[in-house]
């Protein structure tokens, strides 16, 4: 009896596993989010950082449980995902790796619709789906980092850096990757300025898409929760 209740507990552990899935996701995502700053300035941190975002990555793959076909598309666009943000890391510095940027956001994109069909047509609101959710919400903005970026890389001066609260004049991936979480948000960069018609352009649309994601995902969870059907009544 005690070596079944273990088996059971055991069986228990791998299904809380698989249903939390989207929850580690979430986590990886925000961690390489927050140490990005931490890797520059050190070969060991740069590298272990660049480790780090390859096995998130390949777990993001891993975490969508995606079918054969699917599953090697995902493969076949992560690989540039990866170089991107290791091998190109701090800047976009040449043709190949613009053509790399464009492969990784291609990447993100995959990544975001797989995952909004999966969240969003489900029709139970668990812990795994707002965490899924959140999931988009990171991808979103890491996409818009490599877009915006690639616009810097056509038009160096897109955006007008101060030079009060910077040291250089070109946008680079953590000024990036600030400015664009920042405009999804709807807090705004301090410091960093769109300067061209693109990026105003583009900073509209990715504030549109923060606030109108964070309006359908508070309707669809309280449709999901409303949908749950009442207890019997005990007096009838």
């Amino acid at each position: 009896m005690k070596e079944a209740r273990l088996i059971r507990v055991a069986a228990e552990g791998r299904h809380v596993w698989y249903q939390s899935k989207f929850m580690w996701l979430f986590i990886f995502l925000l961690g390489v989010l927050v140490c990005y700053p931490y890797s520059v300035g050190s070969s060991v941190r740069y590298y272990s950082y660049r480790t780090a975002f390859c096995a998130v990555i390949l777990f993001t793959v891993y975490a969508l449980n995606l079918r054969r076909s699917l599953l090697v598309v995902a493969l076949v666009l992560s690989a540039p995902a990866i170089i991107q943000h290791t091998v190109y890391l701090a800047d976009i510095k040449s043709p190949s790796g613009v053509i790399n940027s464009l492969s990784a956001l291609a990447f993100d994109i995959f990544i975001v619709v797989v995952l909004f069909r999966r969240i969003f047509g489900n029709l139970r609101a668990d812990s795994e789906a707002i965490f899924g959710a959140l999931c988009i919400y990171l991808f979103v903005g890491f996409g818009f980092t490599s877009v915006f970026l690639l616009v810097t890389y056509f038009q160096p001066h897109a955006f007008y850096l101060d030079p009060a609260v910077n040291s250089h004049q070109v946008l680079n991936r953590l000024d990036s990757i600030y400015y664009s979480f920042g405009t999804m948000t709807s807090l705004g960069a301090a410091g960093i300025t769109p300067a061209s018609s693109e990026t105003r352009l583009l900073t509209i649309i990715e504030s549109l898409l923060g606030v109108l994601f964070l309006a359908v995902l508070i309707s669809r969870l309280m449709s999901a929760y409303g949908s749950k059907p009442l207890p019997p009544d005990p007096g009838k």
